[in-house]
């Protein structure tokens, strides 16, 4: 554990993490427990909640979209529990809208997929005297683009037609797009 981590963190290293990657999640929690927080993780909402009724922790990590729902109702039910923790929002899907959702419900901070161990943990840690440094590895405007397409499909119901009339473009070429790996 390290020295200025532990000053930072404080006496209670609980740390909340959901996502419903198990690899992840899996990943993730290995890595904040060797910066010296507490992880417990979930793989849903039902189960985020069990952990916040049981002991809510100080710190968590939220994925945005989950399988059994939404990562904002874990935020609400964590804030009503302990007001006092600091919750980031994890997100493959960057959305101003979603950020400032977040954000208003108590989300302490908005952080866009990929992000690694050493941005989630100046972003939990961090005061609001003192910002995280911009992340190193942004997205690409490819792959930004890509993100936008493969969120508005999903909200559509993964409906190809409904999809291109959104996004103003012509059905075959959305099909195009779809049937490609994502740029990095």
């Amino acid at each position: 554990m390290s020295d200025s981590n532990s000053d930072k963190i404080g006496p209670d290293p609980s740390l909340l993490l959901v996502d419903d990657d198990e690899i992840f999640v899996n990943r993730l929690g290995r890595a904040m427990e060797k910066r010296g927080f507490r992880p417990r993780t979930a793989l849903s909402v039902a189960d985020a909640e069990q952990i916040i009724a049981d002991a809510p922790p100080a710190y968590a990590v939220v994925d945005l979209r989950l399988e059994d729902g939404h990562g904002l109702d874990v935020v609400d039910q964590l804030r009503e529990r302990r007001p006092d923790a600091r919750i980031i929002v994890l997100t493959g899907y960057g959305a101003i809208a979603t950020a400032v959702a977040a954000v208003k419900m108590g989300a302490t901070d908005y952080l866009a997929k990929p992000a690694d161990a050493n941005d989630i943990t100046s972003a939990l840690l961090s005061t609001k005297e003192s910002l995280p440094p911009p992340p190193n590895n942004l997205m690409s405007a490819d792959r930004i683009r890509w993100e936008h397409i493969q969120r508005v499909f999903e909200q559509c119901d993964r409906n190809v037609s409904e999809t291109a009339r959104r996004l103003h473009m012509h059905r075959r070429t959305l099909q195009r797009i779809l049937a490609k790996r994502g740029p990095r």
